[in-house]
């Protein structure tokens, strides 16, 4: 355990404001439990016109709208659409519905993610490496052009926030034995190291959206680009862990824990940070600079 972890904040500031987000747009995969869906529930209570709850379970995520259609007494803003990050043909057919169904979008928080030592693989490779990043991305670059068109269109500076971990850092041992080829090396772990392969995911995205923001400028693409860690929180990530990892986690969870709104802060933040943070990597709800700067 980190001591970052141990001494982590709560109550974290709630820097989005009704001002800053009436009448916009949102996308939120991820968005049927946990930090996903305290995010997209802030959203509607905070007046924005559409907020999209991207879901692989449409009766998961119908449950989700409905819970926050009753506590934010709304029921025209929450819509549920699927989207199935294991499948690249769900995350095309998905962006293709967005760029033409949503007259803008002003952000999109990439979410969703998985964590399992299960050998599951989709799309050729392990199922983490699918989910967490290969799809997260492959989202991230389709919907680039519709956040650019929306920022020329309606004068605004939208976002592109991908959540990350500040686990990631822990595994840069393993990180240098597979960097010249990740995306082989890492689908070779043996079943045993399997959990790593979460971590890992979450480093590869904070460092693609390094490169992602430095290849594409703000005053070139009109979109924000950032990281966002939320800490450590008790969601439901942890459920496909191995027994004995997931009740040390959850006893981390008891004693240093965010609960799942307070966590969504952070994602909520990463909408509304300025142009600073383009390509940065955010942490309690703030920027975060050299960040292991040797990766």
């Amino acid at each position: 355990m980190s001591h970052e972890v141990s001494t982590q904040p709560r109550d974290l500031p709630i820097l989005a404001t009704t001002e800053s987000t009436a009448g916009k747009t949102y996308i939120v995969t991820g968005a049927n439990t946990g930090l996903g869906f305290e995010a997209a529930k802030h959203f509607v209570r905070l007046g924005a016109k559409r907020v999209i709850l991207a879901v692989r379970s449409i009766p998961s995520g119908e449950a989700a709208k409905q819970k926050i259609d009753e506590a934010t007494a709304t029921t025209d803003v929450a819509e549920v659409w699927a989207l199935d990050l294991s499948s690249y043909a769900s995350v095309k057919t998905f962006a293709k519905r967005a760029i033409t169904e949503l007259d803008r979008i002003d952000a999109v928080i990439e979410n969703a993610a998985v964590a399992t030592a299960e050998q599951t693989r989709a799309e050729g490779h392990g199922l983490s490496l699918t989910v967490n990043v290969l799809s997260t991305f492959l989202l991230a670059v389709l919907l680039l052009p519709k956040l650019k068109e929306s920022a020329e269109k309606y004068g605004v500076l939208p976002h592109l926030s991908i959540v990350t971990s500040g686990v990631g850092w822990d595994v840069r041992e393993t990180w240098e034995k597979i960097r010249e080829d990740p995306l082989v090396r890492m689908d070779e772990l043996p079943s045993e190291q399997l959990m790593v392969t979460y971590p890992l995911s979450k480093l590869m995205d904070t460092l693609a959206v390094r490169e992602l923001a430095a290849r594409l400028p703000v005053e070139q693409g009109k979109v924000v680009i950032n990281s966002i860690c939320p800490g450590l929180c008790k969601t439901e990530l942890v459920r496909n862990c191995p027994p004995a990892q997931k009740q040390a986690i959850v006893e981390q969870h008891e004693l240093y824990g965010r609960t799942a709104e307070d966590g969504s802060r952070t994602l909520l933040a990463g909408s509304v940070l300025g142009k600073e943070s383009h390509g940065a990597y955010t942490s309690n709800c703030e920027i975060r600079e050299c960040v292991a700067p040797n990766l």
